[in-house]
């Protein structure tokens, strides 16, 4: 699988899909907001698979994971642990947000406003 010029291989696919469970797990997602943030029907497990039962996700579906990912990085550095970990399920006043949890506009916007969360965290660690 491709996304623009770059090819995951199904080992790193699983690693980031293990990172990604770790994550919702730190967010303290719910089942329904971790599917719903990867654009998923279902929870991506954190169990190991069966052999031959490799994870299979689109293109828009890797973007997400990506995106997200950085975005739990970018929290990390900026914030101290307790806010990095709350800071997608709390109320952000913030003009991307306008009142609502970053994690509902993120899973409302899908990988439009995903990425521009990441957008906007990035600028903030680069002191914008």
């Amino acid at each position: 699988m491709e996304i623009e010029g770059n090819s995951f291989s199904q080992v790193e696919i699983e690693v980031c899909l293990k990172a990604y469970s770790r994550l919702a797990r730190a967010w303290g997602l719910s089942e329904r907001e971790a599917s719903g943030l990867l654009g998923m029907p279902e929870l991506v497990r954190s169990t190991p698979q069966e052999p031959g039962d490799d994870p299979s996700l689109t293109e828009d579906q890797l973007l997400r994971l990506s995106a997200v990912l950085g975005i739990y990085e970018a929290l990390e550095l900026y914030f101290s642990k307790p806010l990095a970990r709350t800071w997608m399920t709390r109320p952000n006043t913030g003009p991307l947000f306008l009142g609502a949890r970053p994690i509902d506009v993120a899973i409302r916007g899908g990988s439009e406003k995903i990425l521009e969360t990441r957008k906007y965290l990035n600028a903030c660690l680069a002191g914008a």
